[in-house]
């Protein structure tokens, strides 16, 4: 089975509320014979899309291809939030990686942040950056992490955006029996993520890219110059970028090996009015908490409930997304029993072993930036920008990333689905403990 097809139709994005609240693009034509290019990018998403713009800009002729629409998989689906950092906790990425390359991850992760929304205002850009993230304990021993780790990216990284909630304060901003501290961040943010990726496309062609739909890369020839084959045209191109995420199938093995795909879904209620908003979450905070299966939240421009949570290791989607996150949406929100859910779709992401992502220089002249396991808006925009300035001859941020331990996962493509599964099952019963 093919993640490109096996849940959704050729060439159609999915039923979600997103794909109901933005202007979409017009398609763009499949790639057909023989086309020439300085780069050809691979994937349509963030990456891709950021990648093919940035080098558009510096002068670059690019060619982007995609299997199926802009934006068409995890850019154009996911819960829209911005994080800052990077997707482990500096703690961690200090243990992994030593100070001083915790501290450039650190600052790579705030110019993904800021390279989202200096983007987003963009007039081609039709979404808005609203800020503020909270992040909700759903245990009373996660109470001292959080107050500690709040403190230390005061002190230590002279961030002053994030500060420490009481179970009183939480409450007030998330009325949910279900969380006792937190913190909250409004240094990072969230957007429409489809109208967000619309938008770089619309940028990117703007600058000279030329974007091909319904054009599927089967195989990649590793030489000076490098060629991507579909069924329908032969690209050959002075560089390739890959940025295929959990998309990826059997297109490049070793990169599948480190990079795996996961399902996750998200349901939208019914608008709600100001009143039900304010009983649900304030000051229109995003929020995502600390289970290890996140459940992750925010309203929408227009006012509905948008729940993220649940995942999934095979290539089909359940048969009722809706039940399945109705499920962990009213043990938070018990308030909302009865409330219409309006729309239900799921998405396919790229996760690693450390969830890291997993930057990688395949040959003198390609290379893969894929594997942002959740955290991608902002990291995978910013990866864009790493993989333009890397062929441009500037690879200092590239080899930070590429340069972190990226394991594979055990018995590579065969066994990595059922032994995460055995995994999860692992962390569900601890989230419940």
């Amino acid at each position: 089975m093919d993640l490109l097809t096996v849940n959704d139709q050729q060439g159609a994005y999915p039923n979600s509320c997103y794909a109901a609240t933005t202007r979409h693009l017009a398609p763009f034509a499949a790639a057909k014979g023989r086309i020439t290019c300085d780069v050809c990018v691979i994937g349509g998403g963030y990456m891709g899309l950021s990648t093919a713009l940035h080098l558009a800009q510096r002068g670059y002729d690019v060619v982007l291809l995609d299997a199926q629409r802009v934006g068409f998989g995890a850019s154009g689906r996911n819960g829209g939030q911005i994080g800052q950092g990077q997707r482990l906790d500096q703690d961690e990425l200090e243990t992994l990686a030593g100070a001083l390359t915790a501290r450039a991850l650190w600052d790579i992760g705030r110019q993904a942040v800021d390279l989202v929304r200096d983007l987003a205002r963009s007039d081609l850009v039709e979404a808005k950056v609203h800020s503020g993230i909270i992040h909700a304990d759903h245990k009373h021993r996660y109470r001292k992490h959080s107050r500690d780790y709040a403190a230390k990216l005061n002190d230590t990284y002279g961030y002053d955006l994030i500060r420490y909630l009481d179970q009183e304060e939480l409450r007030y901003l998330v009325n949910s029996p279900a969380y006792c501290s937190g913190t909250l961040d409004t240094g990072a943010g969230h957007i429409h993520p489809l109208a967000f990726a619309f938008g770089l496309a619309r940028m990117a062609k703007a600058a000279g890219v030329r974007i091909y739909e319904q054009s599927q890369v089967t195989e990649l020839e590793y030489k000076t110059p490098a060629i991507a084959r579909t069924a329908e045209a032969d690209i050959i191109a002075s560089h390739i970028v890959l940025g295929c995420n959990g998309y990826l199938g059997h297109l490049q093995p070793d990169v599948a090996n480190h990079v795996m795909p996961l399902n996750n879904y998200i349901i939208a209620t019914e608008p709600l009015s100001p009143e039900q908003q304010e009983n649900i979450l304030r000051n229109n905070y995003a929020v995502a908490d600390s289970k290890f299966v996140v459940n992750y939240f925010r309203f929408s421009d227009d006012h509905r409930l948008l729940f993220g949570g649940t995942e999934s290791y095979g290539y089909k989607f359940p048969t009722d997304i809706s039940a399945a996150v109705q499920k962990p949406m009213l043990e938070t929100f018990p308030q909302l029993k009865g409330t219409r859910i309006d729309y239900a779709w799921g998405g396919t992401l790229g996760i690693t072993m450390n969830r890291m992502p997993h930057f990688a220089r395949l040959s003198g002249n390609v290379l893969s930036l894929s594997g942002f396991s959740g955290h991608g808006l902002a990291m995978a925009t910013l990866a864009g920008q790493i993989a333009a300035e890397t062929i441009a001859g500037q690879a200092e941020r590239f080899d930070i990333m590429a340069n972190l331990p990226s394991p594979r996962f055990p018995g590579g493509t065969a066994l990595r689905s059922p032994l995460m599964v055995l995994a999860m099952l692992w962390y569900s019963l601890r989230d419940k403990i």
